[in-house]
Order: C-alpha cells, then sequence, then structure tokens
C-alpha cells in the first residue's frame, strides 16, 4: 500500500482553483483502496506570512470542513492540524543541523523574495526544512506536488539521504514525487491565475447573493449583446467549461458563436452550474462550520493517529541522534 502525504496552508479561504487543482483530485486519490493518504492542515507554514491567530483558527476550521464537504474519508485515512502534533517542530530543528546553508540560499521561496531581505523571516528561509520534516516524519512513499514545489521534494529527499548517511541505516524514507503534468491553471476573474494573493478568486462556500455579486465581476469585452462572441477567449466560458457537462458545454459555445447572447446570460449559467454541481459540498460545508464540536473531534481524532506514527520516527531519530529513544 502506498502512503500518500499532502499539505495544506492555511493562510486564507479555499476557492475553486483549490478545489478543481488540488482538493478534488487528492480526494479521488485517496479513494483507491491500493493508497493511503495522509492530509494534513500546514497551519505552522502559515505563520511565515499570517500572524493574527484569530484568521488562522477560522481559515484551519474552513479548509478541514472543505476537506470534509468533498468527502475524504478519516476513518480510512489520517486528517491533522500541523501544529498539534509537536515532533514537525521538533524534527525540523534536528533536519535543519543537517541541511547546508547554500541549500536554502537556493531554494525558490527564498530566492524570490531575497531582494528584500528586509521582509523575509527566519520561517520562510527554514521553510523547507519543515517541510521536509512534515514528509518525512510520516515514513510518505508518494507527494503529489506542483512543479513549483519540486525543488522542495528534491531537498527533503537530499537532508535525509544526508541523515541517514550518518545513521548508518535507512532512518528516513526518500519520498517519490508525483507531478500531475496535466494540472490546470483555474483562471480567475479577471483572468489571472485564481490566488488569493491577486484576489480574483471564487469562493463557492459564499451565500448565493455573494457568489452572484462575485461572479458579475468577471472581466469581458465590451462585444454587444447580439453580435456573435469568441468562447475560447473569454473567461467566464473557460469556468463554466470546468465544471459543466459536455452537452452544456456545446450549447453555451452554441451561443456564444450565434449571437443574441450576452455575457451576463454566461455568468448566471456559471453561477447555476455552481450551485447545482456543488449543492451537497455547500451544505456540508456549513454543516461543519455550524458544529465546531464536532469538526474538532474529527481533527482531534486524527491527530491521534498522526502521533502515534510521528513518535515512532522521532524514537529512531533521537536514539541515532543520542537523545535517547
Amino acid at each position: 500500500m502506498a502512503r500518500i502525504l499532502t499539505g495544506i496552508q492555511s493562510s486564507g479561504l479555499p476557492h475553486l482553483g483549490n478545489l478543481l487543482g488540488a482538493i478534488q483530485p487528492a480526494v479521488e486519490l485517496s479513494r483507491n483502496p491500493d493508497n493511503e493518504s495522509f492530509l494534513f492542515i500546514a497551519d505552522l507554514h502559515s505563520l511565515t506570512t499570517l500572524k493574527n491567530g484569530a484568521e488562522r483558527e477560522l481559515y484551519v476550521r474552513s479548509i478541514a470542513s472543505t476537506w470534509l464537504a468533498f468527502g475524504f474519508d478519516t476513518d480510512k485515512n489520517v486528517f491533522w492540524r500541523q501544529s498539534r502534533v509537536q515532533e514537525h517542530a521538533e524534527l525540523s530543528w534536528y533536519l535543519s543541523c543537517f541541511t547546508p546553508f547554500p541549500m536554502l540560499q537556493n531554494a525558490t521561496s527564498f530566492k524570490d523574495k531575497s531582494e528584500k531581505l528586509a521582509d523575509v523571516n527566519a520561517g520562510l528561509f527554514t521553510y523547507p526544512v519543515l517541510m521536509s520534516a512534515d514528509i518525512l516524519l510520516y515514513d510518505a512513499n508518494i507527494i503529489p506536488v506542483g512543479k513549483d514545489q519540486k525543488q522542495h521534494l528534491e531537498m527533503a529527499r537530499d537532508i535525509a539521504s544526508r541523515f541517514n548517511q550518518l545513521a548508518g541505516e535507512d532512518v528516513l524514507i526518500l519520498p517519490e514525487a508525483r507531478i500531475d503534468e496535466k494540472m490546470m491553471t483555474i483562471p480567475g476573474i479577471d483572468g489571472q491565475k485564481m490566488s488569493k494573493s491577486y484576489n480574483n478568486y471564487i469562493n463557492i462556500f459564499l451565500p448565493e447573493n455573494e457568489l452572484k455579486k462575485v461572479i458579475k465581476k468577471i472581466v469581458s469585452d465590451s462585444t454587444p449583446l447580439e453580435e456573435p462572441k469568441d468562447p475560447e477567449t473569454d473567461i467566464t466560458f473557460k469556468l463554466y467549461s470546468l465544471l459543466a457537462s459536455d452537452a452544456e458545454i456545446d450549447t453555451m459555445r452554441q451561443n456564444y458563436l450565434n449571437g443574441g447572447y450576452g455575457y451576463g446570460h454566461a455568468k448566471q449559467a456559471l453561477l447555476e452550474v455552481i450551485l447545482d454541481r456543488y449543492a451537497e459540498p455547500r451544505r456540508l460545508y456549513n454543516y461543519y462550520m455550524n458544529n465546531n464540536d464536532e469538526l474538532e473531534g474529527i481533527l482531534k481524532a486524527g491527530e491521534e493517529k498522526a502521533r502515534v506514527i510521528a513518535r515512532r520516527t522521532i524514537s529512531k531519530v533521537r536514539r541515532v541522534l543520542g537523545f535517547g529513544s
């Protein structure tokens, strides 16, 4: 059985891009009986950018509710908050003592912001070490990552190799990356990649009236209603095509080409397909957000399962380093 590990940062509310690009594919992967999925909410990582504790708690609850709403089976798999299993931080310190300074200097997460060092905190600099600890703590075999995270996975393998070489035994399992070359880039309402940092995202869990207001803001050109339109260049059509059936997509494409069909009509159709396709996840999301005790119980149960495995790894690492087991 392959052990698959995924971490999700708690730095914002989940949006449509997260759902299509990461959450739904990961849930499908977890349903394979040959897989064992470990999914954690990376709330320690979020501290590098998010300092407000109340916001972080809200985002953690929202992310947890989202995964449950989309059917992640917490009985079969393991689901927890990173910060509640202290072994993450402990292993991160041990591994940092095996991580060369130049390796961290070359990390993309640091280099992208290194021109303005006053804005770079030590947590951001050592981010790849904590990420390595997250992975290596659970003997994970496969790590699904985007191309932008491939370097961090390679660093985790390098750090684990250094540690194992010193130990003279394979204490830490070297994970393999699974990169989905077909992973789609979801357009935001302005046409750029949908992202919290661009504030161009669609939160499908908003009340219907608020969701409608967001969809109305999708950028479109000034082609008059009666004239034909190019569906392939329109943001609303692109988003609709990610959610609707083939027959519905074909119908809308023809509507664009025929003319007499406005962008307002298309945006209303997009709203309706979101409400229809995600009716049950929207219901479950609101249920968990309004039943915090139940949500907390699910997370605590997962943390107990995660802690058993984490302690086993930490015990081996302590023994090798002479700290006792």
